[in-house]
């Protein structure tokens, strides 16, 4: 389900793609069977392209991966967890509007 620019990542490499990115991190962590998930992709597959080479865009299938979401506290998807210098700056639970993402992106490139 990762789209252009999206890539998959997994408990096994997490911390080398996401905590330890040169550049902050957008990771999506979401579900097959989620609705919610689908409709934000294509949001999230925009973000991607739009911020190409300032943000890296992941995706987390919670169903296959357990050990990286438990971690996080992530009891709703989809969950989007922004990440700079190995930190969660901030995060969306459930579906929301393209400029509130964007919003957050701003500021974490801030």
């Amino acid at each position: 389900m990762a789209g252009l620019g999206v890539f998959e990542v997994n408990d096994a490499n997490f911390d080398e793609e996401v905590l330890r990115s040169e550049q902050p991190v957008l990771v999506d962590f979401w579900a097959v069977w989620c609705g919610p998930c689908k409709a934000i992709a294509p949001i999230v597959d925009g973000v991607a392209q739009n911020y190409a080479g300032k943000l890296k865009v992941a995706k987390v299938n919670v169903d296959e991966n357990g050990a990286t979401p438990s971690r996080y506290g992530i009891r709703g998807i989809p969950a989007l967890l922004f990440f700079k210098d190995g930190k969660v700056a901030d995060q969306i639970v459930g579906y929301v509007p393209k400029d509130v993402i964007e919003a957050k992106i701003q500021r974490l490139l801030a």
